[in-house]
């Protein structure tokens, strides 16, 4: 069971980690595709379908699994110095 990693930040993934994320899972696809392809020089008979449906559809799910990317948590971020700071005797700032 993987543990989700915890962020202590609101910021989404860097680019960097998304698109290293979607080419390590593109790659594993056509690993398998390519894995498809040679099954269908060494498979006899109606068997060959299964490895040749596999090497047909696996482009089309990697480039989709590609370009989907991750979700988008929340569309607002949260930043140091959000909050207004009152000043020492409780004044509020904006009633002078």
């Amino acid at each position: 069971m993987a543990k989700l990693q915890q962020s202590i930040t609101s910021l989404p993934r860097s680019p960097k980690d998304d698109r290293r994320s979607r080419m390590i899972n593109y790659t594993v696809a056509m690993s398998i595709r390519t894995v498809c392809i040679l099954l269908c020089l060494v498979v006899p008979g109606w068997w060959l379908l299964i490895p040749a449906i596999g090497a047909v559809v696996l482009p089309y799910i990697a480039v989709v699994l590609a370009n989907a990317g991750t979700p988008k948590p929340a569309t607002t971020v949260l930043r140091p110095g959000g909050l207004v700071r009152r000043p020492p005797g409780g004044s509020r700032p904006d009633s002078q």
